[in-house]
């Protein structure tokens, strides 16, 4: 009978000497790139190199953290940043390998990223270091107590009080909103914009209004007819001369004292509200 054995083919052989080449090379351009002066002219093109030789590093750190709200592109750009960090920063005197340096630094750098670019509201760094905290202590107590763990269960986990941990929560509702054109409603014809409020500007003509009906009370009834033909019946101030049996100029010498007198009128009517509510406060 026979029996299936795994013979590795020459393009696997290739590929793990490939592979075992690349990370040679990566250490050995580190190492060298630490062998050169800072004012060795050669030192800027080695580090670049070093630095493309580890990028496979930091694209696969990326990748780790892809769908969770950032772009894949932003995700790549930030391990790039840590990765030039621990490029320039590292120190091979110190007998640390690399990766174990490099991956702690991009790490970091995404997790910074996440922490300061991803909300989409402007929230304090307390709240938002609390929010990593209280994800974190989420998913320990899930697997630990076999269940959602409750409010309490969060703050003797982190040795915070329960006001805190609702505080953190309410602040992490900052890290996603909801576009105002989401559908809403049984049918989904509404959008959530639909179902907000806006200011209703005929709310600043009702004490207007309301003081006008006296004000105009007090003019002669041809002033009034006037005023009503020209400001609500729109005619012009020849039409209302043709209609009333007068000249246009004597049309516009009554507009402008009616007009002048309903000041007067509603000027009074507010001097006379303020001074009483003066006296009230003053009571």
């Amino acid at each position: 009978m026979a029996t299936n054995t795994f013979e590795p083919t020459a393009n696997t052989r290739f590929g793990q000497r490939t592979s075992e080449q690349s990370a040679d090379r990566a250490e050995d351009l580190l190492a060298a790139m630490a062998a050169t002066p800072a004012d060795d002219p050669l030192r800027p093109a080695l580090r670049d190199r070093t630095i493309e030789a580890w990028l496979p590093l930091a694209r696969h750190l990326a990748r780790r953290y892809a769908g969770r709200g950032a772009q894949d592109e932003d995700l790549a750009q930030t391990a790039m940043v840590g990765l030039i960090k621990a490029v320039d920063h590292f120190d091979p005197s110190r007998g640390v390998d690399f990766t174990g340096y490099a991956i702690p630094t991009i790490i970091g750098e995404i997790k910074r990223y996440f922490r300061d670019r991803t909300w989409a509201v402007r929230v304090p760094r307390r709240l938002q270091e609390l929010r990593l905290s209280i994800t974190e202590a989420n998913s320990t107590l899930t697997q630990t107590l076999g269940r959602s763990p409750s409010v309490a269960d969060v703050a003797t986990y982190l040795d915070v009080s329960e006001e805190t941990v609702l505080e953190g929560l309410e602040g992490a509702r900052a890290y996603r909103t909801t576009s105002l054109s989401t559908p809403t409603g049984a049918d989904g014809s509404m959008e959530l914009g639909d179902t907000l409020g806006a200011d209703d500007h005929g709310f600043d003509l009702v004490e207007i209004r309301v003081a006008l009906g006296p004000a105009l009370a007090t003019l002669p009834e041809r002033d009034r007819r006037i005023l009503s033909l020209r400001f609500h019946g729109n005619l012009t101030q020849a039409q209302i001369a043709d209609r009333i049996g007068v000249s246009q100029m004597h049309v516009s010498r009554l507009i402008t004292r009616a007009l002048a007198s309903l000041r007067r009128h509603l000027s009074g009517d507010r001097e006379l509200a303020e001074v009483g509510s003066r006296s009230a406060r003053d009571a």
